[in-house]
Protein backbone atom coordinates (compact mmCIF):
# COMPACT_ATOMS: atom_id res chain seq x y z
CA UNK A 1 0.00 0.00 0.00
CA UNK A 2 1.03 3.69 -1.00
CA UNK A 3 0.32 5.37 1.83
CA UNK A 4 0.88 8.83 0.15
CA UNK A 5 -1.65 7.88 -2.34
CA UNK A 6 -4.19 6.29 0.51
CA UNK A 7 -4.14 9.30 2.65
CA UNK A 8 -4.31 11.68 -0.34
CA UNK A 9 -7.34 9.76 -1.85
CA UNK A 10 -8.95 8.86 1.70
CA UNK A 11 -9.54 13.02 2.31
CA UNK A 12 -10.03 13.76 -1.23
CA UNK A 13 -13.11 11.27 -1.03
CA UNK A 14 -14.14 13.41 2.12
CA UNK A 15 -13.91 16.56 1.00
CA UNK A 16 -16.13 15.59 -2.31
CA UNK A 17 -18.60 13.71 0.17
CA UNK A 18 -18.36 11.13 -1.40
CA UNK A 19 -19.97 8.63 1.09
CA UNK A 20 -19.69 5.56 -0.89
CA UNK A 21 -15.89 6.12 -2.06
CA UNK A 22 -15.03 7.18 1.70
CA UNK A 23 -16.39 4.24 3.33
CA UNK A 24 -13.99 2.24 1.02
CA UNK A 25 -11.16 3.10 3.01
CA UNK A 26 -12.53 1.29 6.06
CA UNK A 27 -13.33 -2.21 7.14
CA UNK A 28 -16.98 -3.06 7.68
CA UNK A 29 -16.34 -3.62 11.31
CA UNK A 30 -13.71 -0.59 11.90
CA UNK A 31 -14.32 1.78 14.69
CA UNK A 32 -13.80 5.09 14.54
CA UNK A 33 -13.76 6.54 17.98
CA UNK A 34 -13.93 10.54 17.85
CA UNK A 35 -13.86 11.99 21.83
CA UNK A 36 -14.71 15.68 20.46
CA UNK A 37 -18.33 14.49 19.70
CA UNK A 38 -18.31 11.56 22.47
CA UNK A 39 -18.79 8.75 20.57
CA UNK A 40 -17.47 5.92 19.00
CA UNK A 41 -18.79 4.33 15.84
CA UNK A 42 -18.42 0.98 14.70
CA UNK A 43 -18.70 -0.76 11.18
CA UNK A 44 -19.85 0.82 7.81
CA UNK A 45 -23.69 2.04 8.87
CA UNK A 46 -22.23 4.07 12.12
CA UNK A 47 -19.11 5.60 10.08
CA UNK A 48 -21.73 6.73 7.19
CA UNK A 49 -24.11 8.71 10.29
CA UNK A 50 -21.02 9.97 11.07
CA UNK A 51 -19.25 11.19 8.22
CA UNK A 52 -22.66 12.63 7.11
CA UNK A 53 -23.65 13.99 10.36
CA UNK A 54 -20.13 16.30 10.82
CA UNK A 55 -18.14 16.44 7.15
CA UNK A 56 -21.45 16.75 4.99
CA UNK A 57 -23.74 18.19 7.58
CA UNK A 58 -20.79 21.04 8.65
CA UNK A 59 -19.31 21.43 4.87
CA UNK A 60 -16.36 20.27 6.59
CA UNK A 61 -12.83 20.37 4.57
CA UNK A 62 -9.63 18.95 5.50
CA UNK A 63 -6.34 20.01 4.67
CA UNK A 64 -3.74 17.87 5.36
CA UNK A 65 -0.50 19.23 7.64
CA UNK A 66 1.57 16.25 8.42
CA UNK A 67 1.96 12.75 9.09
CA UNK A 68 4.09 10.18 9.56
CA UNK A 69 4.15 6.21 10.22
CA UNK A 70 4.22 5.51 14.12
CA UNK A 71 4.27 1.43 13.16
CA UNK A 72 3.84 -0.64 10.37
CA UNK A 73 0.31 -0.36 11.08
CA UNK A 74 -0.12 2.95 12.51
CA UNK A 75 -0.55 6.36 11.52
CA UNK A 76 -0.65 9.64 13.17
CA UNK A 77 -2.34 12.32 10.90
CA UNK A 78 -2.49 16.51 11.58
CA UNK A 79 -4.99 17.89 9.43
CA UNK A 80 -7.13 21.32 9.33
CA UNK A 81 -10.83 21.49 9.30
CA UNK A 82 -12.69 23.98 7.38
CA UNK A 83 -16.77 24.57 7.57
CA UNK A 84 -19.88 25.95 8.29
CA UNK A 85 -19.12 25.69 12.50
CA UNK A 86 -19.01 28.08 14.93
CA UNK A 87 -14.99 28.50 14.69
CA UNK A 88 -14.67 28.26 11.09
CA UNK A 89 -11.04 26.71 11.28
CA UNK A 90 -9.50 23.91 13.68
CA UNK A 91 -6.78 21.64 13.50
CA UNK A 92 -7.33 17.97 14.21
CA UNK A 93 -5.78 14.68 14.33
CA UNK A 94 -6.26 11.41 13.32
CA UNK A 95 -4.71 8.27 14.54
CA UNK A 96 -5.41 5.32 12.07
CA UNK A 97 -4.21 1.46 12.37
CA UNK A 98 -4.53 -0.23 9.67
CA UNK A 99 -5.33 -4.25 8.22
CA UNK A 100 -5.27 -5.31 5.26
CA UNK A 101 -4.56 -2.16 3.38
CA UNK A 102 -8.08 -0.68 5.04
CA UNK A 103 -8.58 1.50 8.18
CA UNK A 104 -9.54 -0.80 10.88
CA UNK A 105 -9.67 1.66 13.90
CA UNK A 106 -9.58 5.82 13.85
CA UNK A 107 -9.21 7.87 16.45
CA UNK A 108 -10.32 11.47 15.14
CA UNK A 109 -10.41 14.55 17.48
CA UNK A 110 -9.87 18.30 17.30
CA UNK A 111 -7.25 20.68 18.50
CA UNK A 112 -8.31 23.76 19.92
Amino acid sequence: MNIDIFIKDWIEAGNAFDTEKYLQFYHEDAVLDDPSVGRKFTGHKEIKDYFESYFIGYNTHTKLVHFHKTDEESLHIEVEFTGDFSEGKLGGIFDLRFKDEKISFAKADLIH
